[in-house]
């Protein structure tokens, strides 16, 4: 099963689950690891049990601070995802993922509607050309509204959506969806407290009375939007007034993955209703590797000369670094998006961007903080490699004899600062050590000194990064440190 994803790309997606912090990314993560079979049971982000956010700091204070990848498997698809923090502070790890995604899910809160932060996400993902498709979350919360939220992607994103789906209910009476494209109902049986299956299952039943009459108005609307994605299509539509299931669905995909549109759906990740057709939606709509344009990157010897590489294994091999973090065991994990080609444990490469060979050592297709060790690394895929000693965030690696340089990431300056001390003369060497360590994670966290005061500095996009950072030489490296105020 596993092999055939390698071999067939348009069975694989390399998605991002971005959001406002609460809006229920992380759970929705978590449901879709369940129903993917990954995790037998589910971990609830309030028990801080979840298995993405596995950073004492996050478990703690149940949020998502640094991007963790992982593989699962949907209907004979491969699914990589990496899940972002929501958190204003944390954008760097935002950017750095939507660098390397084909698609994302954008988690909405269904009370709040399009927030801050979800904005400044959407906006990241439109620079990087990113298709999604909305989920529109916390369906049973008091206030939901599925049709405010919809209302706040036109308004405050300026995006089109397209509604997929209708709600059944709201608020405790949350049980389900109507899907426009079947014009069926998908209803979770079990009580508001969520049934002993975990929403496993769901009953296909004929629309609720109430709401025949809004699911055909919506219906309508969405194959008129469909019948634009193509002449094909709008002649069909013009000359039958109706365009079958499988035409819809191509439709839908076409817009998607242009940028055009944006298909809505929703439900209640904690109580389990609605992630199994978000899951269906992602393989439907969002592209594979083989959809999305050949990567671009320029000739190390000479800059003016643009070099593409397509998503194949007969291809040069050519890899983005995309994160780099502290290993207990391993010393440095490097995350890497493979573009094109192959390359194997033990195998020599160049770092394009430093102009240095490195040798890779082990490699791994993660699982949140997992590694599932792997012999070989193949275009369209996601791994984790140990051994590249010279390879920071954003470096290109490649095959010696077929230079390239493919785009890096931008990353934005810190905007706060604070002094910090080590207390004794052994804490100064654990300090600069995890320094060093901390800085090659992440790029928007920097080390100066300050000439008037003589005093060493760290600066970072926020208190709360900052206060990870110090929390983190505590716990992972053990330094003992004064911190100033900031500045």
């Amino acid at each position: 099963m596993a092999l055939d994803v390698f071999t067939d790309l348009n069975k694989v997606r390399n998605i991002g689950i971005m959001a406002h912090i609460d809006a229920g990314k992380t759970t929705t993560t978590e449901r879709i690891l369940f129903y993917t079979g990954i995790n037998h049971k589910i971990g609830e982000t309030h028990d801080g049990a979840s298995t993405m956010d596995w950073m004492a700091q996050e478990q703690e204070r149940g949020i998502t601070i640094t991007s963790a990848a992982t593989t699962c498997f949907w209907k004979d698809n491969q699914i990589n995802i990496i899940d972002t923090p929501g958190h204003v502070d944390f954008t760097v790890e935002v950017e750095r993922s939507l660098r390397v995604l084909d698609g994302a899910v954008a988690v909405f809160d269904g009370k709040e509607g399009v927030e801050p932060q979800s904005e400044t996400v959407w906006r990241q993902a439109d620079k990087y050309d990113v298709p999604r498709i909305c989920f529109v979350n916390k369906m049973d919360k008091m206030g939901a509204d599925f049709y405010f939220t919809v209302q706040t992607i036109i308004d405050r994103l300026g995006a089109r959506p397209l509604v997929v789906q209708l709600p059944i209910g709201a608020e405790s009476d949350f049980l389900g969806v109507v899907d426009l494209l079947e014009m069926k109902a998908y209803v979770w049986p079990g009580d508001a407290k969520g049934d002993v299956t975990m929403g496993s299952s769901y009953e296909v039943q004929d629309i609720p009375a109430d709401l025949v009459e809004k699911a055909e108005q919506y219906r309508a609307e969405l194959v008129e939007a469909v019948a634009e994605a193509s002449e094909e299509l709008m002649e069909k539509y013009l000359e039958e007034g109706e365009l079958t299931i499988p035409e819809i669905k191509a439709g839908i995909r076409q817009l998607v993955i242009s940028g055009e549109a944006f298909p809505v759906l929703c439900g209640s990740a904690f109580k389990n209703r609605g992630v199994q057709p978000m899951l269906d939606a992602v393989i439907e709509y969002l592209p594979s590797p083989l959809d999305v344009p050949d990567v671009v990157g320029s000739n190390p010897s000479n800059e003016e000369e643009k070099l593409t590489r397509k998503a194949s294994a007969e291809e040069p091999f050519a890899a983005l670094a995309f994160k780099v973090a502290a290993h207990p065991f391993y010393g440095q994990l490097t995350y890497t998006r493979v573009y094109s080609g192959t390359a194997a444990q033990g195998q020599q490469v160049l770092n394009s961007t430093k102009g240095k060979k490195e040798r890779i050592g082990k490699l791994f297709q993660m699982h949140s903080n997992k590694e599932n060790p792997v012999e070989e690394i193949t275009a369209g895929h996601i791994y984790a490699a140990i051994g590249l000693k010279d390879t920071t965030t954003g470096d290109t690696l490649c095959d010696p004899a077929h230079p390239i340089v493919l785009e890096s990431m931008t990353f934005p300056d810190p905007v706060i600062f604070v002094a910090i001390e080590p207390k004794t003369k052994g804490d100064q060497e654990k300090m600069s050590t995890a320094i060093q360590k901390l800085s090659a994670e992440d790029p928007t966290f920097t080390v100066s000194l300050n000439e008037e005061t003589g005093q060493t500095e760290i600066g970072g996009m926020g208190e709360l990064h900052l206060d990870i950072i110090v929390d983190r030489m505590k716990r992972e490296f053990k330094v003992e440190a004064n911190v100033g105020k900031p500045q």
